[in-house]
């Protein structure tokens, strides 16, 4: 008899270019063996040189695709990616609270805070920023910003490992369960230091550095194999422990795409003796 996998739900924004959002959510998903449900929040029009525009959904159409696939399918984990507007944010907010999905509830939740571009440019508006802290943060079993979204959300600048630490305690005053400070974005580090903490417990989560300018849609599937792994049941630190040799795997094997910067891949872990698997374009 065929076994019903787990399921995750990802709250994001759309990427024509599929690699990122919604796109990278669904695939990081299926590569870890769960089934993925989304509520779309913005379409956007983007390819591998940037993104050229968004439009956004109505934020009651978010919340009925939430409400629709927690009432009949069910939600082991949950997270969140591209929000876009404070009032979405705030929509999305109440509505987990009605399918009790969140830190007060047995559901993990996960707040990819995508509040930055690659370059560090700001994408929400400071009314954004704000919800997500008072609305979201509280909510969360584990946010996970990368260090320009630690910048934007609390004014840290992370320079190194005591900054980090810093970043983290500032964080988890907004009221997360565990905030993990990504390094990715710490260049003269080599180890890749990402830090997890719940203000008890600090573990530094290190890994190789590797030489890639194409790294599109490496938060978003970083954040969705640690929800693959919260759905499966593990602890945060194991959760986390997973997402993070998935996503060194992932930037290893990222490759060119387009014009502009290609995608992080998980088809690592599709197995490479399948037909046309080694094929290319």
């Amino acid at each position: 008899m065929t076994t019903t996998p787990r399921t995750a739900l990802t709250i994001a924004g759309s990427d024509s270019g599929g690699g990122a959002g919604i796109q990278a959510d669904l695939r990081t998903f299926f590569a870890n063996g769960v089934h993925g449900m989304t509520a779309i929040t913005a379409v956007t029009v983007q390819n591998s040189l940037g993104v050229q525009g968004f439009t956004e959904i109505p934020a009651e159409v978010v919340t009925a695709q939430i409400r629709a696939v927690a009432s009949d399918m069910g939600v082991d984990a949950a997270k969140t990616g591209m929000l876009a507007t404070a009032e979405i944010i705030q929509a999305v907010a109440k509505t987990l609270d009605e399918v009790h999905i969140g830190r007060n509830a047995a559901i993990p939740f996960v707040v990819d805070p995508v509040a930055a571009s690659m370059h560090g440019d700001a994408l929400l508006r400071e009314e954004a920023l704000e919800a997500i802290r008072t609305e979201l943060f509280p909510r969360a079993t584990l946010v996970t910003p990368n260090l320009d979204e630690v910048r934007l959300l609390t004014g840290v600048e992370v320079t190194g490992r005591e900054s980090q630490r810093e970043a983290a305690g500032a964080l988890l005053e907004f009221g997360a369960q565990w905030v993990l400070v990504k390094g990715g974005h710490l260049y003269e580090d080599p180890e890749c230091t990402d830090l997890l903490s719940d203000g008890v417990q600090c573990i530094e989560l290190t890994g190789p550095r590797h030489d890639t300018p194409h790294t599109h849609g490496g938060g978003d599937t970083l954040a969705s194999a640690i929800t693959s792994g919260l759905a499966k049941g593990l602890g945060v630190p194991d959760a986390v422990e997973a997402g993070k040799r998935f996503i060194e795997r992932s930037v290893a094997e990222a490759y060119p795409l387009g014009a502009g910067v290609g995608p992080v891949s998980p088809f690592w872990r599709l197995a490479h003796d399948q037909p046309g698997a080694a094929a290319g374009r």
